[in-house]
């Protein structure tokens, strides 16, 4: 995909194990080979990382994603939550390497006492919320919790 491609970024609750590994990329691969914007098939592909985060990515160049190109994408990703008990859709999660340099997801909302416990620090490597093209996925997609909307939990 072009580095101007634009990009979705889903972090499961928890990793996927290996049978379910398969089950989602050949539910993914499936999705993708169909996936349409006004009955036009646009170029999309999808990666799956840290056996954790699902990221889908469509080539805008010749065909935008419509509304409904991305509805019919949140009904796949439900479809998979629902098949394996996961939480991919609430975006209200945050995703850092742990000191085994694992990724680890937490809920935004307790996010704090990962702070005071130690666990997350200002030079954590936290997964940025905000790309949106493949360049930034390339770029700016793993970066310091200090440099993230995380710095204001950080003394300066």
């Amino acid at each position: 995909m072009p580095d101007d491609s634009r990009i979705w970024v889903y972090k499961a609750d928890r990793r996927f194990n290996n049978s379910e590994l398969v089950f989602v990329k050949e539910k993914l691969e499936q999705f993708c080979e169909q996936w349409n914007t006004h009955g036009s098939l646009m170029p999309t592909s999808f990666d799956i990382r840290f056996d954790q985060v699902i990221i889908l990515a469509v080539d805008e160049s010749r065909l935008g994603a419509s509304g409904c190109s991305i509805d019919s994408s949140v009904r796949a990703l439900k479809g998979i939550e629902q098949e394996l008990g996961i939480n991919l859709l609430d975006q209200g999660k945050v995703g850092f390497m742990n000191e085994g340099s694992k990724l680890e997801v937490s809920q935004a909302l307790g996010i704090k006492s990962k702070v005071e416990e130690g666990i997350l620090q200002a030079d954590t490597i936290v997964l940025n919320p905000v790309v949106q093209r493949k360049s930034d996925l390339q770029n700016n997609w793993m970066i310091s919790a200090k440099k993230s909307w995380l710095n204001k939990f950080f003394m300066n």
